[in-house]
């Protein structure tokens, strides 16, 4: 099976991706179908693809949305909280937008390897001078989209940290507490996470199966084999790389074009 994650696509390239993977004998299963499966309540499918979408942009409402009903397509969106309560930019964005303005030299991945207390005070300093327009959905579009019967909501943490990074009540906070907010948004039980730049360890696992998780996404670029499925914290998904073209999108998914072993982890943006 397939298994693939989005984040901010245009329309167009979204809805060219649904439309090759429905004319070239895919069949789309929903996460909720997916978990069934790996609980061996349905038989492992040959051909299937399951969607997901990775923070939960304002411009999913447009691009993700209605593609996904036009199409009778069920798609899993993994939702960062802070960003959409709080109406701001997503904290990589200030570091780009404080680099362009040579206010700072450090790139976004030197700030995925420092301790997340410093992360955060380097954002709070950053924000006093940089000032974004809202990035995310907000809590009421969430709520709406939420009630499509193809549009299911997951966890992506509180503020999108790298978790290994975080203090144990850190990573705590960001897998409860997301998870508690997002069922509050939705009136529905938050059962799938989907790890933030695809960090984790095993204590990241453990407080998913603690706070009722079922299953949660990596980044690891591979296929959903019968074998995967047997680590239901670990599942793998191929990024799809909204900068690259569509053609060179098709060719990594199906193998044509296979993913080198240091490009496993495709970084957004």
């Amino acid at each position: 099976m397939l298994s693939l994650c989005f984040h901010a696509p245009s329309k167009p390239f979204f809805e060219s991706c649904i439309d090759w993977l429905s004319k070239n004998g895919f069949h789309f299963i929903s996460v909720n179908e997916l978990e069934q499966i790996i609980n061996e309540e349905k038989p492992f499918p040959k051909g299937a693809v399951v969607i997901t979408i990775d923070d939960g942009w304002q411009s999913n409402l447009d691009n993700i949305v209605p593609i996904a009903d036009k199409y009778k397509v069920p798609v899993e969106i993994f939702v960062s909280t802070e960003v959409v309560e709080k109406g701001h930019g997503y904290w990589w964005s200030y570091i780009v937008a404080s680099r362009k303005a040579g206010l700072s030299k450090q790139p976004v991945e030197f700030f995925k390897t420092i301790d997340n207390a410093d992360r955060i005070r380097i954002l709070e300093e950053t924000k006093t001078r940089i000032q974004l327009k809202r990035e995310a959905l907000t809590i009421e579009q969430v709520n709406e989209i939420s009630k499509s019967p193809y549009v299911g909501i997951g966890s992506h943490s509180v503020s999108h940290p790298i978790l290994p990074r975080c203090t144990n009540d850190g990573s705590r906070h960001e897998i409860l507490d997301s998870k508690e907010v997002l069922e509050e948004w939705t009136g529905r039980q938050i059962k799938h996470f989907a790890y933030p730049n695809g960090d984790f360890s095993n204590r990241e696992i453990s407080f998913l199966k603690r706070f009722g998780y079922t299953l949660a996404f990596t980044t690891e670029q591979k296929y959903l084999t019968k074998e995967k499925l047997k680590s239901r914290y670990k599942l793998p998904r191929f990024m799809m790389v909204e900068h690259a073209t569509f053609e060179e999108n098709i060719c990594r998914i199906v193998g044509v074009w296979p993913v080198k072993p240091q490009k496993n982890k495709v970084v957004y943006p």
